[in-house]
């Protein structure tokens, strides 16, 4: 199998037909300690303050803090008791994304069209009201413990959701210039990206628009298959990865092994001035994985003509790609939580619609570098 752009223009017509998906409305983490998140949130990567639900709001068995930047909700929940189903999923995997929340038009419509093409139902649609209005939420199991919320906003003026209270902070950051969720990368198990590509085709209307094989994503030492699946819009991305054989252990296996089950690997961030964006982050605190300066010495003959420097893009570890429709940069965050699982992409897009497919080489040797030093390759 060759790496491949399939053709879905004439598919998107059949995308809206029955599953619309306006965008992504939120991720939810389950996390150990949903107060200090959302502050490293706020410090580390510029979000702000924006709803809380816990015993101050009449919430008795959790607090979350919703934390947003730019088009990016961000909502931290902890237990506030032992012996909870949150409190179960963070002692099984550490910090992790649970939720997946997709904006639709009509939540209710969505769930039993999902439920009718095979989806596990998480929760039957709900309504939830309060002096700001209504909001409907529904809700269907993906790979390993991560849903999809369906959530309808229509009819809510409100800070987040009814349940929440604006969260009115006196400690306020500064932005940098995160501006939208670009992509969300799943790792699923051996022989299961199949399964699932084939379940965001069937269930939610999603069309393959990529696929690379074990020869395009591998290194002397690891490999893995990966397929991005995408909604009629274009606006949700989801790129699948399972692992492929190699002679140490790759980075889906490390994850698996970590987190414990499939889940979300790294979310990728959309900029719109990258170099300024990385260098804010990385004076905040937020490590990324280096590649080596070889790495820049032939970067302008592979890539072409960039509008950026090359030394400036060397001094932060900015990667570089070329497709037929433009260029991107990425950059890849060091994990953000104890366990070796989940972490973040800082991309921005100058017509490009791929995924970087000349750095994986350098990303995985960088990946590996770190797997080394964690004594888990």
């Amino acid at each position: 199998m060759k790496t491949k752009t399939l053709d879905n223009k004439a598919s998107k017509k059949n995308n809206t037909e029955f599953m619309p998906i306006l965008g992504t409305d939120y991720v939810e983490f389950y996390v150990s300690n949903s107060k200090q998140a959302a502050h490293f949130y706020k410090t580390a990567m510029g979000f702000q303050s924006l709803a809380y639900s816990g015993l101050e709001t009449g919430n008795k068995n959790f607090e979350s803090y919703v934390v947003v930047q730019d088009k990016i909700k961000l909502v931290l929940t902890s237990p506030l008791k032992s012996g909870t189903e949150i409190g179960k999923h963070v002692d099984r995997h550490g910090d992790g994304v649970k939720v997946i929340a997709l904006w639709v038009d009509d939540a209710t419509k969505s769930y039993f069209e999902a439920i009718s093409r095979g989806a596990k139902s998480f929760f039957e649609p709900i309504s939830e009201k309060d002096e700001s209005g209504e909001v409907i939420r529904s809700g269907i199991h993906t790979y390993g413990e991560v849903v999809h919320i369906f959530v309808e906003r229509k009819n809510y003026k409100g800070a987040f959701l009814p349940g929440y209270t604006a969260w009115n902070s006196d400690y306020k950051t500064t932005p940098i210039g995160l501006k939208y969720i670009d992509h969300m990368v799943g790792n699923v198990g051996l022989g299961e990206m199949n399964k699932w590509v084939k379940f965001y085709e069937e269930v939610l209307g999603f069309k393959q628009i990529l696929s690379f094989d074990d020869k395009d994503i591998s290194t002397e030492f690891t490999a893995l298959m990966s397929k991005v699946m995408s909604n009629g819009n274009g606006r949700i991305k989801f790129p699948i990865n399972e692992p492929a054989a190699g002679l140490k252990k790759s980075q889906v296996d490390e994850y698996l092994e970590f987190y414990g089950s499939p889940g979300v690997q790294h979310i990728a961030v959309a900029t719109d001035d990258i170099i300024q964006t990385v260098t804010n982050l990385k004076e905040r605190g937020i490590e990324f994985l280096q590649v080596p300066q070889s790495y820049y010495d032939t970067l302008l003959s592979r890539v072409g003509k960039i509008d950026e420097n090359v030394e400036s893009l060397a001094k932060l570890g900015i990667l570089v790609d070329r497709d037929e429709e433009g260029y991107l940069l990425q950059i890849f965050t060091k994990t953000v939580q104890a366990r070796p699982t989940m972490f973040f992409e800082i991309i921005q897009r100058k017509g490009a619609n791929s995924f970087g497919k000349g750095n994986f080489k350098a990303l995985f040797e960088a990946l590996e570098r770190e797997q080394e030093l964690r004594g888990t390759l």
